[in-house]
């Protein structure tokens, strides 16, 4: 799973440029809409809103654009008209992926999802094609240098964790999507400092590519991630640390 997480390391960081703040804000701010328009806008009730609302805050967005988003998700401030869609494919390699959207529209979506992946050598599948290689989890990271490992594991395992990974200098703690809160409460009585939270697809197994394959996925799961639609994208690649840190200078 190293590669993942190099991978998400250095999106984070391209994340800090003004364009890339921008397009997260977007993002961010549908993910709240929808949630709200789901859940309703009263975060205490509704664990989606809430962590969409911490993820905001995590990059300095103004509390009355999250505001804002939430009148507009629960009908206070006009309608939401976006939808959610799935789309399912292969890229380079056979590597599966998972791309999750929020779409007004969702047939100029599709085509535009589609034609991204045959740019960049891939194909889209049909629905379950993929789907079935990924399960729904709750990561929670924790730098290595902000707690001990055994103290750690104790804890997020009372929390109702399934499992603790070191990669690099980070923790990765998986939890069923419904311990998530546990897990996020017990470190923060703890006073262990969390990197981030969220629920993920995380794919069953791993499938290493490298070579010409390996620069052709990562240039269309960038592409993916860029569309203004796309909410998240996930894979089961496993591709060398200093082959995605070349590709990212």
């Amino acid at each position: 799973m190293s590669g993942h997480n190099k991978w998400a390391s250095i999106k984070h960081k391209k994340m800090a440029t003004d364009a890339r703040r921008g397009k997260m804000f977007t993002k961010i701010i549908r993910e709240i809409m929808m949630a709200a328009k789901m859940g309703g806008g009263n975060p205490e009730n509704n664990p989606h809103l809430r962590m969409a609302i911490e993820r905001a805050r995590g990059i300095n967005m103004p509390n009355d654009n999250i505001q804002r988003a939430i009148k507009k998700g629960t009908g206070e401030d006009g309608s939401v008209s976006l939808e959610s869609a799935g789309y399912e494919g292969y890229g380079p390699g056979g590597i599966a992926i998972l791309v999750e959207t929020l779409t007004d529209n969702k047939r100029r979506t599709a085509a535009e999802i589609r034609s991204i992946f045959t740019r960049h050598n891939g194909s889209l599948g049909e629905s379950g094609c993929v789907s079935w290689m990924f399960e729904r989890k709750g990561v929670v990271n924790v730098r290595k240098e902000n707690v001990d490992e055994e103290k750690l594991l104790s804890l997020v395992l009372d929390a109702g964790a399934d499992d603790l990974r070191l990669d690099n200098d980070v923790f990765e703690i998986i939890c069923a999507p419904d311990k998530t809160e546990a897990v996020k409460k017990i470190l923060e009585q703890n006073n262990i400092s969390i990197e981030n939270v969220s629920v993920n697809l995380i794919p069953k197994n791993t499938v290493r590519v490298e070579g010409k394959d390996a620069e052709q996925l990562l240039k269309l799961l960038d592409e993916l991630e860029e569309h203004d639609d796309v909410q998240s994208v996930h894979s089961n690649f496993d591709i060398p640390d200093e082959l995605i840190e070349a590709m990212s200078r």
